[in-house]
Order: C-alpha cells, then structure tokens, then sequence
C-alpha cells in the first residue's frame, strides 16, 4: 500500500473523520481506503459477527478481501456512543446492514465497537468487534436488564 493511500485517510484525520472513511470504504469495497483507515501495528485485531479474531494487517486484510469479492456492504452506521482521551477513542457504534437475499432486500443489525489510537500518522483504528444484533438492538438497552458473560 503506498503511503499517500495511506495518509489519504487520515488528512485532518479525527477519529470521526477516520471512522467515515472506514464504513465509506465498506461501502465501496476500497480495500485500500478501508485498511488506509486502520493503524500500521503487529497487534492490531478484527472480529467480524460469530467469526475469529484476526490480528494483524494481513490477516484483516485477507477477511475484507473475501467479503470484498461478493462486493460492497451496505452498511450504516447509527447511535454512536463515545468514550474520548488524549491517546484513544472508542465508539461503540449500531451498524444497520441492508443484504440482497433472493428474498429481496433484509436488513440487519450488527454491534461494533471501534477502538482508535492517536499515532505517527495520525488517529488510526487499532481495533473493530462486531457482534450479531438483532432487531431489538434498533433501540438501546439502557432500560434492558443486563445480561453478563
């Protein structure tokens, strides 16, 4: 990957700013653009919905490659929580995914949680958990009892 795709992400690039090229880059299927957005670390990790945890530039870059081959995602990202410091941020954040089934077209809903580190080139993603959600998760939980590990 060339260090301009790289810095394309990330000119002026808040966390925000990183988090819109990511799911801009899902909808596209820019390989480039998506991993642009993430941090050029060893142990950097991606979970995708009931998948494994992959660590590392080419592991993740691998899975989004696969995904990328059926095409782009529509996916949109909604009620986005935040939790803000110096060095990092996380967003915990509802993805609403439209899929073209022979049905026709189905939504639904996936929990991420984005985690972004301030580094050399600026904020950078360093970690996406996306968990299946359902229907109910078109709402948030505050008034749900919780539910432990």
């Amino acid at each position: 990957m060339s260090k301009a795709k790289k810095q394309a992400a990330s000119v002026g690039g808040s966390a925000d700013e990183i988090e819109a090229s990511f799911y801009e880059a899902l909808q596209t299927a820019d390989i480039d653009k998506l991993m642009a957005c993430w941090a050029d670390e060893d142990e950097i990790v991606c979970v995708h919905p009931g998948g494994p945890r992959l660590v590392g530039l080419g592991a993740i870059r691998a899975a989004f490659d696969a995904i990328f081959n059926n095409g782009s995602i529509r996916v949109q990202p909604q009620a986005v929580r935040k939790i803000e410091s110096l060095a990092s941020v996380v967003h915990n954040v509802r993805e609403r995914i439209e899929v073209l089934t022979e049905d026709g077209l189905v939504q639904a809903f996936v929990i991420a949680t984005n985690v972004y580190h301030r580094t050399a080139q600026g904020w950078r993603m360093v970690a996406h958990h996306a968990s299946p959600g359902s229907q109910q998760e078109a709402q948030d939980g505050s008034e749900i009892p919780p539910v432990f590990h």
